[in-house]
C-alpha cells in the first residue's frame, strides 16, 4: 500500500446516506490501515457504561484519583467484548501501538490499572470493540461514496463534546454535513 493512500489517523466519516446501524453518524478514527485489512475506533458512540463499570468488571480497585465520569465508548461491531483505549503518548503499556506521536492505542489491563490510580495517560478514550474491514473492503465502501475522510485530529478525540464530533470531523474537509442529502436525487 502506497504511503498516499494509507488512511491511518485519519477520521473516516459516514455520510448521511451511510444506513448500516453500526456506522450512521459515526466517526471513525483509522488506527491501522494495510493491504490486510483496516482498523479502526468509533469515537461518537457513548455507552451506558463508564469507567467505574469496567473496574469493577476487571477487579481493578478505584481509589479516591479514580476519575469516575469517564464514558466507555461503543468502539464498533468486532469484539465488543474487547477494551481498547485511543490516548497520548508518552508511556508504552504492555500492548501498545503508537499511531502518531501523540496518539496510541492500548489493549492490556495495566493501563486500566494505571487510569484507577490517577496515573494514567491526561487524554484517553475507552471503547468496547473496534471498527474492522478485510483487505480492499473499506476501498470499495469509499469508492460507493459511503465515507467521507479526513486527517484526524486529537482536539476531536479527546475534547470535542461528544454530539459535535461528526460535524466536527466533516467541518475539516470543508464539508457540512447538514447540506447533503441522505437520498440520492433522479432527474
Amino acid at each position: 500500500m502506497s504511503e498516499t493512500s494509507c488512511l491511518k489517523d485519519h477520521f473516516l466519516i459516514a455520510l448521511p446516506n451511510l444506513q448500516d446501524p453500526n456506522f450512521s453518524r459515526s466517526v471513525t478514527y483509522i488506527c491501522e490501515h494495510t493491504d490486510d485489512g483496516t482498523m479502526g475506533i468509533v469515537i461518537n458512540r457513548p455507552s451506558a457504561l463508564e469507567l467505574p463499570d469496567i473496574l469493577q468488571h476487571m477487579d481493578i480497585e478505584e481509589t479516591d484519583r479514580t476519575p469516575r465520569d469517564l464514558t466507555v465508548f461503543v468502539g464498533g461491531p468486532v469484539q465488543e467484548d474487547r477494551g481498547f483505549l485511543l490516548h497520548s503518548p508518552p508511556k508504552r503499556w504492555k500492548s501498545t501501538l503508537v499511531i502518531t506521536d501523540e496518539i496510541a492505542i492500548t489493549t492490556s489491563q495495566d493501563i486500566l490499572q494505571a487510569i484507577a490510580k490517577g496515573e494514567g495517560p491526561e487524554e484517553v478514550l475507552i471503547a468496547l470493540g473496534y471498527a474492522g474491514w478485510g483487505p480492499g473492503q473499506l476501498e470499495q465502501e469509499l469508492q460507493q461514496d459511503s465515507w467521507l475522510v479526513a486527517p484526524a485530529s486529537k482536539e476531536i478525540i479527546f475534547h470535542t463534546p461528544v454530539e459535535k464530533r461528526w460535524e466536527a470531523a466533516a467541518a475539516l474537509t470543508g464539508v457540512d454535513l447538514n447540506l447533503i442529502t441522505s437520498t440520492a436525487g433522479h432527474a
